[in-house]
């Protein structure tokens, strides 16, 4: 998927969820996409991330996983996932 870099894209009101204390009006892929990355992939659920992996590939998400602050196991998990 290609985005114009000039434009802003919302994240989807179904992912509102995971993002209780943020200001949603302002929190975008574009502007916020390694902490959006990083929250979805701590707490997300299958919808989530499959919409992180619309957005960005299994390749560009393992490249960014070491410096994400992920629990252990998430990392870990995602390690093996990303890399299959």
């Amino acid at each position: 998927m290609v985005y114009n870099i000039g434009m802003k894209y919302p994240i989807p009101k179904t992912l509102y969820k995971y993002f209780w204390g943020d200001n949603l009006d302002e929190l975008c892929w574009q502007d916020h996409q390694k902490y959006i990355t990083q929250t979805l992939l701590e707490k997300g659920d299958r919808e989530a991330t499959s919409w992180l992996l619309s957005m960005s590939d299994k390749s560009q998400l393992l490249k960014q996983l070491p410096e994400l602050k992920l629990s252990i196991k998430s990392k870990n998990f995602w390690q093996i996932y990303l890399s299959a």
